[in-house]
């Protein structure tokens, strides 16, 4: 096994408690320009004791993203932005960090930067010939999943851009605004709780597990690597639409992404009419008198259809077997007596829900490979998608640690050839575990909660999986606020950060019509109108203007704490 400085020098995987040094460098520098913060906000401390800050930006879908600009406007206003270390987010606080810095320096010209976004967001949305180019073009990838249908179908419809660009392209290391770190979880990890790490971050520099300290370069995440560590074949980097998918990829319940993944795919499907007889067309150019070929084409098309109108029956509560003895005929007739297709579908009870839904996940994915007879470029991809809707396939990924040879790092790990990462709103709602790494040393935690119900929900649980590790402040809640949040929040503790808990929605900037907020900016619901980007930034803005005295105060708290460490 190699030593960890040896991993590190080969520029493949590195296993090291301790930061990447490019992020050591840019680290150094942002302190320079926090120190001049302070200073104009009179707040005195020596270069060599400035309190390291992170701003947190919860998941929420289109209510995070548009709510972290309003506060990040604000905090700007209010001389604080440049007192930020660190900016870390997951799910839709992640798509306002992909458009703040596909801009260089945003953070410098961020009234031009916002109105660049709002428009955006407020116009049309991407075509659906561009979004189907999209998707043809993640097709190639080696591991394609249900993350690469729902950038082109879903996140598409929500930031309204493709952005092309890496992660690694959006990051200049002479960058003037705060150090970025976006933060998804291990499904497997997760799934088995104790065994492993479930959390994972991606920075301009590094993707890996925050606690385990298992990391690798952005730009070779996805790629194969030999046991050694090093890689065996190259992917290409991932592009920033694929990247907001990954983190934000939990809109809501599965059933409620799952029928919207289906009425997103029919759409699709029905979009795709002529291409299919393109498809039909190029068969019959290279034999005019084959019209079986012809034919098949079409026939696999509504099979595929069928399959599609078969899942939304049983997700709407209706009986499937008609189109589930037609998808059976078609198969028998066309598939030259290759198919190997039976189902008892008398034997199915599909008023029993669960049933339903099992049946028609296997039925599915046997339909998929058994669709051998015919397949064109269109068509494999549509089997392709169907077959990761049966099987429920998200952020599927080359595992880079694969049977590397290291105790440090937790064997569930080392299992599987490819992991699957997904929404980490589906653990806890906030990015904490990015900046609790011992290595970041944080001093003041800024955390923006944009959750749709529960207020105090991601910091009570956090302090609650931070309970062994003694790296949380304790919380404590007023009974009389859980229901009633107020709009500022202080926890402390010895040899922990300082954390600030801000909920979006509180009796301060809403008064007694928090629920009806909450409501009318649901997570799942069409893109936002320009008059609601208008009135939520506004709303989440005020968190900030009210209690811009409170933060210098706590700033000024964490130069007091630091100087005497």
């Amino acid at each position: 096994m190699m030593s960890a400085s040896k991993l590190q020098e080969s520029g493949d995987v590195r296993i090291e408690h301790s930061l990447n040094t490019n992020e050591k460098e840019f680290v150094a520098k942002r302190r320079e320009t926090v120190f001049q913060s302070l200073q104009k906000l009179k707040i005195h401390c020596s270069q060599t004791k400035v309190p390291n800050i992170a701003l947190l930006g919860s998941g929420g879908g289109q209510r995070a993203m548009v709510g972290l600009l309003g506060s990040l406007v604000e905090l700007d206003k209010a001389g604080l932005l440049d007192c930020i270390l660190y900016l870390s987010g997951v799910s839709g606080s992640t798509w306002c960090m992909a458009s703040l810095y596909q801009e260089p320096d945003w953070s410098t010209k961020l009234d031009t930067v916002k109105d660049k976004i709002i428009k955006r967001l407020s116009g049309p949305g991407v075509s659906c010939e561009n979004a189907y180019a999209k998707l043809k073009n993640y097709h190639k990838k080696d591991n394609f999943s249900l993350t690469d249908v729902w950038a082109a179908m879903a996140i598409t419809t929500y930031v309204k851009e493709i952005d092309e660009l890496t992660l690694t392209d959006h990051w200049d290391h002479l960058s003037k605004d705060p150090f970025p770190i976006y933060t998804v979880i291990d499904k497997h990890c997760k799934q088995e709780k104790k065994r492993g790490d479930p959390w994972f971050e991606i920075s301009p520099y590094e993707a890996g597990y925050s606690i385990t300290g298992a990391f690798v370069g952005t730009s070779s995440f996805g790629s194969r690597f030999h046991e050694n560590c090093r890689r065996k074949k190259t992917q290409d980097e991932m592009d920033m639409l694929y990247l907001q998918a990954l983190c934000g990829s939990v809109l809501a319940d599965r059933e409620e992404i799952c029928k919207f993944l289906w009425e997103k795919i029919n759409d699709f499907f029905k979009n795709l009419t002529s291409t299919i007889e393109r498809d039909a067309f190029e068969e019959m150019k290279k034999d005019p008198k084959n019209q079986v070929q012809k034919t098949a084409v079409f026939k696999c098309y509504q099979v595929l259809m069928d399959l599609v109108d078969m899942n939304l029956c049983v997700l709407n509560r209706k009986d499937p077997s008609e189109l589930i003895e037609s998808i059976i005929k078609t198969l028998k007739e066309h598939s030259g007596g290759k198919g190997h297709l039976s189902f008892p579908v008398e034997k199915t009870n599909f008023a029993e829900k669960q049933a339903a839904k099992l049946f028609v996940n296997i039925f599915t994915e046997q339909v998929c490979k058994d669709l051998n007879w015919f397949c064109s470029e269109t068509l494999g991809l549509c089997k392709r998608i169907l077959t990761c809707m049966a099987s429920w396939i998200w952020g599927r990924n080359y595992n880079f640690l694969h049977k590397i040879k290291d105790k440090s790092v937790p064997s569930t790990l080392l299992e599987n050839e490819t992991r699957d990462y997904e929404d980490a709103g589906l653990l806890l709602n906030s990015p904490y575990f990015s900046v609790l790494r011992k290595e970041r040393d944080i001093d003041l935690i800024i955390s923006l909660d944009f959750s749709e119900s529960h207020p105090f929900k991601t910091v009570t649980e956090t302090r609650e999986l931070c309970e062994e590790l003694n790296i949380f402040p304790e919380v404590s809640i007023p009974t009389e606020d859980l229901n009633k949040p107020k709009d500022f929040y202080v926890f402390k503790g010895k040899n922990v950060p300082t954390v600030i808990h801000i909920p979006l929605f509180n009796v301060v900037n809403c008064g007694d019509k928090v629920e009806k907020f909450r409501k009318k900016y649901g997570t799942f619901q069409r893109p936002y109108s320009r008059k609601m980007i208008s009135e939520l930034m506004e709303v989440a803005g005020q968190n900030i203007l009210n209690n811009k005295d409170k933060l210098r105060e706590q700033i000024s708290e964490a130069v007091r704490k630091k100087r005497l460490d």
